[in-house]
């Protein structure tokens, strides 16, 4: 009788979810699967060898990636964290100067909508006040991961706009907003001309 015998890799797959697929250009179901090397009879897998890794596959276009790729987010994700990053970075400013000011408030919450955050209004903003600066600090990081050079610019720009809705910045205000550019990816001189700029603008 003849034997058929040889080695080949088989995947399972370990979990699933939703990613930005590069190929496609949108968010896409995706597999992980984790390969294994098998000793095969018969072309049937019989004994397990070695693992060779793992890899990502998207259930439309089928190709394959490294589990790198799963670190890029969504476009949903990216949709989340932007009014999420200005709900922070507005509830750091008005902390620093103007929490009880109509106007300043009014001009966080105009803020937000443009960034699409819908529902945002005066007791949205007093929760937000109430919340932990780690956790808002996290939120101005993860919108600032999304952003070009530009709108990082546009970002802080309208947070500075929060701190000038009730009169010029004060300098715990200033002291702030240097720190949400910070947290944004931005360099100290990049978000001084930024303030400056805004300033002027408003005079």
């Amino acid at each position: 009788m003849l034997l058929i015998f040889g080695l080949s890799v088989f995947f399972r797959t370990v979990s699933e979810g939703t990613f930005h697929c590069p190929r496609c250009g949108g968010d896409r179901a995706y597999r992980r699967r984790v390969g294994r090397r098998w000793f095969t009879l018969f072309f049937l897998p019989v004994i397990p060898f070695n693992q060779v890794g793992e890899v990502v596959e998207c259930r439309t276009c089928r190709t394959r990636f490294d589990i790198a790729v799963l670190q890029s987010p969504t476009a949903r994700q990216m949709a989340a964290a932007l009014p999420a990053g200005m709900r922070a970075a507005a509830a750091l400013v008005l902390r620093a100067g103007g929490a009880a000011a109509p106007a300043a408030r009014a001009r966080a919450a105009e803020a937000v909508h443009g960034y699409g955050g819908t529902g945002y209004d005066d007791a949205a903003v007093e929760h937000d006040l109430r919340l932990g600066e780690p956790f808002l600090e996290e939120e101005i990081a993860a919108a600032g991961a999304q952003l070009a050079p530009e709108a990082k610019e546009w970002f802080l720009a309208q947070a500075v706009r929060v701190g000038l809705a009730d009169g010029p910045l004060g300098e715990a205000e200033r002291q702030t907003l240097h720190r949400v550019a910070h947290l944004l990816g931005m360099s100290p001189a990049h978000a001084l001309g930024v303030i400056v700029t805004t300033e002027g603008a408003a005079r």
